[in-house]
């Protein structure tokens, strides 16, 4: 799967925006559990005051908390406290806007906690602090302030030593209650502040999610055009490879893989790059941010995240440990399917003839069951997941409160921290579960990248020379094989043997043979469809080998026995071997190819519309048009491989009549099973098992060839034969 990622060197710029969203979004993703935790402390518990730096105080109650303090932080709060109004002859003391809430709340909480508890110890007379450090019938604030600073310091280190074993949490709660009374004392509405810090926080975070949302929305929309960019890139590389290929290389891969490997497996890997991106960077983000969140919250309930990750990584590898082994077994079954589905449609007349459709029938659903039962195996692994992961989640979430329950109740954390910390291991969890995601996905595009790359990385048997060799324009359309041998790979013995025969320019070279001969192969030798294992062909008197393959290929009209037709009107598949061809140059391929006749029935004429194949038009008339291809591209040697074979013997007859026309100054080579077609060649090569066993004219080959002899006489009568 690595080796992929060269292809996205061009969507570097895409990938570094990417990052830097992710990076915002978890950022973004981290801050709401904490605005949630403000909400449920300060916002709804504390009423909106969210620490002791009192925003307005009256002067009695500053004195008391001046009483408690150091002479620096008493001057420290006379420096940002100033008198602004007075309520019922009380001067009331407001903050500067200066941003000291921090430290004003340091200085401030302990003697406001301290003020409530004897406050409290007064009304009450109990307190949670132990105050029997002042003589009995003595008013604590009169004393203290009757105090020299040596007393009064004293008295405080042992006030200091009383409570310093209070949590931070306590000593808050009891402060922020101080300020709540204070403000209500000196008619402040403390409703209004409650609501209005609610109001402002809720839109905090409403901004915060619209963000996230925005930022994902965007890294999506990047990412998905990234991956459908490399699959766009993946698919041209594959197909121009595999157009390069030889009938070797096709036939090692299969078609139908070959297709699997352009569509399926490139899906699977564009899939995959999208949710790639994201998780490889976002869930690391999201999860040791998380973990950084989760233990600043409050670090004693750490080892639950531990018991969570641990368990997600227990599924995760179980899993994947199930499902590894079937990603492979499921993209072989699917090229299975495509293989006898191309088949089925492709053989489908012989399918009806034949009356086997229920044969056919079982036979796909035979493949289609398996690769069903497969995928079945897969989802039902996959599908204990989520359910095994919501349990894990429900337990930790349990775990979570039971645990936060006595930190509440020891006042070690408040209720808004339990809910945050909540959050924080659900998206830690969460970060595991992308990853195990990934896992699970990784695999079979990883597989499907090794079946690209295998194309990829396949070299077409048949290439170019670095230094090519120029045709002789002196030899311009002669083809001559020198003691060419050829097997195909893996065969244990030659398909056809020493080869010796020159096609001459002006001159018709026919080759005639039994089924099985090598009269195909040997032709398919010239355009180099393979290579020869043995011996010398030359054309244009240059070895092929050393030939330019796109030059050699332009020099020949090859009209395959199986017409082919692509879709399109019947110009375009005229056009197909020269583009620049003139509507004369088509109006004359037709009518020589003897194909004018059906065309003109036609409504749209040359226009009419190619269907996929050809299944719109007939045998006959598609091999016409095939050879009227040949024709418009006006090649130096013509190549027909048994392409008369679905015309009548009249229409052969005035084809072949027309197409000498034409082909005075070229080079042709017919491969025919009739005697009609080609017994006025010039020269006509006679095969049997590979081997050429006579080679003359017609007359010729009838006196000294007994095998040309006996396919004459099978296929005409001696009278027919002396008349010709």
């Amino acid at each position: 799967m690595i080796r992929i990622f060269k292809y996205l060197k061009s969507s570097i710029a895409s990938i570094l925006i990417i990052i830097s969203l992710l990076v915002i979004q978890a950022m973004l993703d981290l801050t709401l559990p904490d605005y949630t935790s403000k909400i449920v402390n300060v916002g709804v518990q504390q009423g909106g005051i969210s620490n002791a730096a009192i925003d307005e105080v009256g002067s009695s109650s500053l004195e008391k908390i001046k009483l408690f303090l150091t002479d620096e932080d008493r001057k420290y709060i006379e420096k940002h406290y100033k008198q602004t109004r007075t309520y019922h002859d009380e001067i009331i003391y407001k903050k500067d806007n200066s941003k000291n809430d921090e430290k004003l709340n340091d200085i401030m909480a302990k003697p406001m906690m301290i003020i409530s508890y004897l406050e409290q110890s007064k009304n009450s007379n109990s307190s949670e602090i132990d105050m029997n450090i002042l003589p009995s019938n003595v008013d604590f604030y009169t004393l203290i302030s009757s105090m020299d600073d040596a007393s009064k310091k004293q008295l405080l280190d042992q006030i200091n030593e009383k409570t310093k074993k209070l949590p931070n949490t306590i000593i808050d709660q009891v402060a922020i209650n101080f300020v709540k009374a204070e403000y209500k004392r000196i008619n402040i509405d403390t409703d209004k502040l409650q609501i209005k810090y609610l109001f402002k926080t809720g839109l905090i975070m409403i901004a915060i999610a619209l963000a996230a949302v925005i930022d994902g929305i965007l890294t999506v929309l990047i990412g998905s055009r990234m991956a459908a960019n490399l699959a766009k890139t993946l698919r041209e590389k594959v197909f121009k490879r595999v157009v390069s290929f030889s009938k070797n290389e096709i036939k090692m891969f299969g078609q139908s893989s070959l297709i699997t490997r352009t569509t399926n497996d490139i899906q699977q890997v564009q899939m995959v790059i999208v949710f790639l991106l994201r998780v490889v960077f976002y869930a690391p983000i999201i999860g040791i941010g998380g973990v950084i969140k989760a233990m600043h919250t409050n670090s004693s309930m750490t080892y639950i995240i531990g018991v969570a990750v641990v368990a997600v990584l227990g599924v995760m590898i179980t899993l994947f440990l199930i499902a590894m082994p079937k990603f492979n077994i499921v993209q072989k079954l699917i090229d299975k399917l495509n293989l006898v589905t191309r088949e089925i449609l492709t053989g489908l007349p012989v399918i009806r003839a034949f009356s086997n459709e229920k044969h056919e029938e079982k036979r796909f659903d035979e493949a289609n069951q398996t690769l069903t039962k497969v995928n079945i195996f897969i989802n039902r692994a996959m599908s204990f997941m989520m359910p095994v992961m919501m349990l894990v989640m429900n337990l930790i979430c349990l775990a979570i409160v039971y645990k936060g329950a006595y930190g509440v109740n020891d006042g070690n954390m408040q209720v808004g921290d339990i809910m945050a910390y909540i959050q924080y291991t659900m998206q830690i969890i969460m970060a595991f579960l992308m990853v195990s995601m990934m896992s699970i996905m990784l695999p079979r595009a990883n597989i499907s990248a090794k079946r690209i790359l295998e194309v990829l990385n396949t070299e077409s048997s048949i290439y170019n020379k670095k230094d090519t060799v120029n045709f002789k324009k002196d030899k311009a359309g002669i083809v001559e094989f020198k003691n060419v041998s050829f097997r195909y790979p893996d065969a244990s013995y030659d398909v056809v043997t020493d080869i010796n025969f020159v096609a001459n320019k002006g001159e018709t070279t026919a080759l005639i043979g039994s089924t099985g001969s090598g009269k195909s192969t040997i032709i398919n030798l010239i355009p180099r469809f393979y290579d020869i294992t043995g011996g010398e062909l030359l054309v244009d008197g240059v070895n092929i080998k050393d030939a330019d393959l796109k030059k050699l290929r332009d020099k020949i009209g090859f009209v395959p026995q199986k017409g082919v037709l692509f879709s399109g009107t019947i110009e375009d598949n005229l056009r197909y071997g020269n583009s620049k061809i003139t509507n004369k140059d088509i109006d004359q391929a037709i009518s020589i190819s003897q194909s004018k006749e059906f065309v003109s029935k036609f409504s749209d004429g040359k226009k009419y519309v190619i269907a996929q194949g050809g299944s719109n038009v007939s045998g006959g008339q598609k091999q016409r048009l095939s050879i009227a291809r040949a024709i418009a591209k006006d090649p130096e040697i013509y190549i027909f491989d048994d392409s008369f074979s679905a015309l009548d013997f009249k229409t052969d007859a005035k084809l072949r009549h027309e197409l000498e026309k034409i082909t005075k100054d070229k080079t042709v080579i017919i491969v025919a099973q009739r005697i009609s077609t080609i017994m006025n060649a010039q020269k006509i090569i006679v095969l049997d098992e590979g081997k050429i066993v006579g080679q003359g004219t017609h007359q010729e080959l009838m006196k000294n060839c007994k095998i040309y002899q006996e396919i004459a006489l099978s296929q005409l009568s001696k009278e027919e034969l002396e008349n010709a």
